[in-house]
């Protein structure tokens, strides 16, 4: 860090934020530690109470975390999604992320209950199982267990699953899923969720359950439990023509 506190019309403690968020956000990789409050104290020649004044702004915004005992860390800063139908790997990319997966489970078998109704199934029908974890920029934000109907795309299980799943359905299949209805509940985070996620056991996190169509069948249920401190979702709310 060159950069110089002077004496002037702005506060030290903003000078010293401006140069920290700098730090945060185009020089260090999220999870980097920032230099002690000793060492900012030495190298800027300001008060520990501006070190602290420019340090707490920062972790109220949520650029920087502090962790007990260890110091203050280059936060991870959430992905924010506006609420559409697309698969995660083309929402990444197109909010400039780098999205990589790691399948856990591929496998036919017969689905549970809720998934027999969600897809309209027989008792003994199967369908596919696909359980993967989703990461952008190497960090984990969800994990994805969907089941998709087998006669809807035979031998799914042989394709490389590792990417949209969307755009398999759509250019090997001929089957676009074009629509879906899903909930978002915030839930605590499972021990298997938590671990898969490098969180907490009881951690807040954002369950969706949807069912996705193409056309007017179902060709998908899947649960995703996301992060809440890694991907937010944004919404736009509009009046009804009979709101009053």
């Amino acid at each position: 860090m060159t950069s110089r506190i002077t004496e002037g019309a702005e506060p030290k403690h903003q000078q010293l934020r401006r140069i920290l968020l700098d730090l945060a956000t185009s020089r260090l990789a999220p999870g980097a530690a920032i230099p002690s409050e000793r060492q900012l104290i030495a190298e800027y020649g300001v008060s520990r109470i501006t070190v602290r004044e420019a340090l707490g702004q920062l972790v109220n915004e949520g650029y920087l975390e502090r962790v007990r005992g260890k110091g203050t860390f280059v936060a991870h800063r959430p992905v924010q999604s506006t609420l559409h139908l697309a698969s995660f790997t083309e929402e990444m990319r197109a909010l400039g992320h780098v999205p990589t997966t790691v399948v856990l489970v591929r496998e036919e078998r017969i689905p549970p209950a809720d998934t027999v109704a969600a897809l309209r199934l027989g008792e003994t029908d199967t369908a596919y199982h696909l359980k993967r974890l989703r990461m952008a920029d190497g960090a984990p934000v969800s994990i994805d267990d969907a089941w998709l109907s087998a006669d809807a795309f035979p031998g799914l299980l042989d394709h490389d699953l590792s990417g949209s799943v969307y755009s398999l359905a759509a250019v090997e299949y001929g089957t676009p899923i074009d629509r879906a209805q899903q909930t978002v509940a915030a839930k605590p985070a499972a021990d298997d969720v938590a671990t898969l996620l490098g969180t907490k056991t009881g951690a807040p996190v954002l369950e969706f359950d949807r069912v996705s169509y193409a056309g007017d069948r179902p060709v998908e249920h899947s649960r995703s439990w996301y992060r809440s401190d890694r991907y937010r979702v944004q919404m736009e709310v509009t009046a009804s023509q009979s709101a009053t």
